[in-house]
Parts: structure tokens; C-alpha cells; sequence
């Protein structure tokens, strides 16, 4: 199964969103990475490194960030790691998490659910 990575600059965003998703996949290896060791806001690169290192496995990880400069830490520890199964996807961070955990949970490969995610950039509300 794909592991998902939820990185955000704040802890508790990150933890509500997995409350959600988990609802509605709760069976899908989700790891977390959100705010800074002391509780302040922003990224840790040690802790987008480990959240990664919980769920990956022989299907990959998917990492899905909050806003800019998250994914310039994301991108750090990728470059760093060399792992060609981890990709970041740019995609909306809360229609991303329900769509990539929904998929994860049915089996879906990760070539899939990235292109599944790329197509949420031009998601419409109304």
C-alpha cells in the first residue's frame, strides 16, 4: 500500500486532517510532520524525514505539503534521501489527503494516485 505524508507548518492542522481523513480511510498508512519540535510553526526536516521513514515500503510514499515553503523543506529531505519510490504531489492539501488516502486504502499504485492528484489542480468548487 502507498504510504501518505502529511506535512504542514502546524501541528495541529496536520493532526485534524488526518482526523479527517481517517473517517474515511482508516486503514491508509498515513505519517505526519507538522510544526517545529518546541510546538511553534513550520517544517522540521527531521520530522518530514521520519514521517516518510514510517510509511514507506515497497509501493512508495506520496508527500502532500501545506503551502510554499513546506515543499522547499520537503524538497530538501528528498534530495537528501535519493529515494526515487518518495514524490511530492502539488496538489491541494485537503482534497489531496482524501483523495490520496482513499486510493491508498483501495490498492491503487502510486503512478495512479499521482496522476489522480495532478488533476486536482484545476478543481472547481462551484
Amino acid at each position: 500500500m502507498v504510504g501518505i505524508v502529511l506535512v504542514s507548518h502546524s501541528e495541529a492542522l496536520v493532526s485534524a486532517l488526518h482526523d479527517y481523513t481517517k473517517v474515511i480511510a482508516p486503514n491508509a498508512p498515513v505519517a505526519l510532520a507538522g510544526g517545529m519540535p518546541d510546538g511553534s510553526f513550520g517544517t522540521s526536516y527531521a520530522r518530514v524525514r521520519a514521517a516518510i521513514n514510517r510509511v514507506n515500503g515497497p509501493d512508495g510514499v506520496i508527500v502532500l505539503m501545506d503551502i510554499g515553503a513546506s515543499a522547499t523543506v520537503v524538497k530538501m529531505v528528498l534530495t537528501d534521501m535519493g529515494d526515487p519510490g518518495v514524490y511530492m504531489a502539488d496538489c491541494p492539501f485537503v482534497e489531496g489527503a482524501v483523495e490520496a488516502t482513499v486510493q491508498a486504502q483501495a490498492g491503487i499504485d502510486r503512478a495512479s494516485i499521482v496522476q489522480s492528484l495532478k488533476s486536482l489542480s484545476s478543481l472547481r468548487k462551484f
